[in-house]
């Protein structure tokens, strides 16, 4: 079982439901869904180009997928996402737009946004202890020998490459496209996602997925809304 940290919309916001046609699949529920044509894409070539995004769905990673640590648990976990929602305040994107990234189609901030920088360092460290080492074999299948220097060292520290000084958030759309295909998926992604993306996003909680066994679907286990409880300050 492996659980991750994510930050997806809540389930009734309309980015989230048209993000969930698009991939085929909700990952607050366990049903997939037929995808269907849009723009010059045909059902088929849909399904294919969001394969891979489907089975984790649309998130953006905060901590990347882990095995809990052996001194900790599930109900340990969710108690500290608890905690940690309650005092930390929401960062609002004002907007998101579709980019290619290494191949693949996300949607990312418009412009820097160091605020939501500092909130994915925070969860990265704060929840670190959690995180069961990363085995040899592990290592291996992040292909190791393609990182550049900083991101092998985040990937030996902190489970993950692209933490800290490489970080980008980012929401997986498709998985990776050919210059020739390129074109057409993103005209179709954005006659589909442009209404939404007119629109500003709260980064407004945490949530937390698991896979439950390798290969399966990754699910939403918990929503963890942030900003419930004022931090207190002391002069």
């Amino acid at each position: 079982m492996r659980y991750a940290i994510y930050f997806t919309p809540r389930q009734d916001e309309p980015l989230a439901q048209i993000a969930a046609n698009w991939l085929g699949r909700d990952p607050f529920g366990a049903a997939t869904r037929p995808v269907e044509a849009v723009d010059e894409l045909s059902a088929a070539e849909v399904a294919f180009h969001t394969a891979s995004a489907r089975r984790y769905g649309f998130h953006a990673t905060l901590k990347a997928p882990f095995q809990l640590a052996s001194n900790e648990t599930e109900a340990a976990l969710r108690a500290a996402l608890d905690d940690f929602a309650e005092t930390t305040p929401v960062v609002t994107i004002p907007r998101l737009f579709v980019s290619q990234i290494d191949g693949f189609f996300a949607l990312v901030p418009e412009g820097p946004l160091p605020a939501l920088n500092r909130f994915a360092d925070d969860v990265v460290r704060d929840f670190d202890h959690f995180r069961a080492p990363l085995s040899e074999a592990e290592i291996e299948r992040r292909s190791p020998d393609s990182l550049k220097p900083a991101e092998f060292r985040n990937l030996c520290q902190w489970g993950y490459p692209y933490v800290f000084e490489t970080f980008r958030f980012h929401m997986t759309l498709s998985g990776r496209a050919s210059s020739q295909e390129s074109p057409r998926l993103r005209a179709a992604i954005d006659s589909l996602f442009a209404g939404v993306l007119q629109r500003p996003v709260p980064v407004d909680a945490l949530t937390l997925f698991v896979e439950t066994e390798p290969g399966a679907p990754f699910m939403v286990l918990s929503h963890h809304a942030l900003g419930r409880r004022p931090v207190r300050k002391t002069a």
